[in-house]
């Protein structure tokens, strides 16, 4: 099975609510409301200063995702993009579905000389998901994030 990654389009925005929702309540026993979701997405889709969705397609399916947004760094005088929002369907996990969505990421990245790096976070409890970040190598040794939310 041959999988492909490429920028989402308005036709994705579907899948993308469903892994969203399916996301949220899995890691974090989240259930997100759809119509404020499907706004979200909308607002990204339409306008990708905000963010930006990748999708990994396997038979004109979307079988992954992530999202990366933005941050300036005035120490780097450059871009770091921050991995959000990552998803792959159950069938389609451990096989390498993430890794080809960061590789297309980080060559992205290599590619330009406005983008510095590539951070993200995860759930303390997300264990599976650090071993995989750290055998790509990221390091999470470096910052904790903090988070007030209203």
């Amino acid at each position: 099975m041959k999988i492909t990654i490429r920028d989402a389009n308005t036709q994705d925005i579907g899948a993308i609510v469903d892994f969203q929702m399916e996301m949220a309540l899995e890691t974090e026993d989240l259930k997100l409301d759809r119509d404020i979701l499907t706004k979200g997405v909308n607002s990204v889709l339409s306008d990708n200063n905000r963010a930006r969705y990748f999708i990994a397609e396997a038979d004109s399916m979307a079988v992954g995702m992530l999202m990366i947004t933005y941050e300036w760094s005035d120490w780097r005088n450059g871009w770091v993009w921050w991995i959000q929002s990552v998803y792959t369907k159950p069938g389609f996990r451990k096989m390498g579905i993430y890794k080809l969505l960061y590789d297309h990421i980080k060559g992205l990245v290599n590619a330009s000389d406005n983008i510095r790096g590539i951070r993200l976070y995860v759930d303390k409890r997300n264990v599976p998901a650090q071993k995989v970040y750290e055998s790509l190598g990221m390091s999470g040794e470096h910052y904790t994030t903090y988070e007030w939310m209203k």
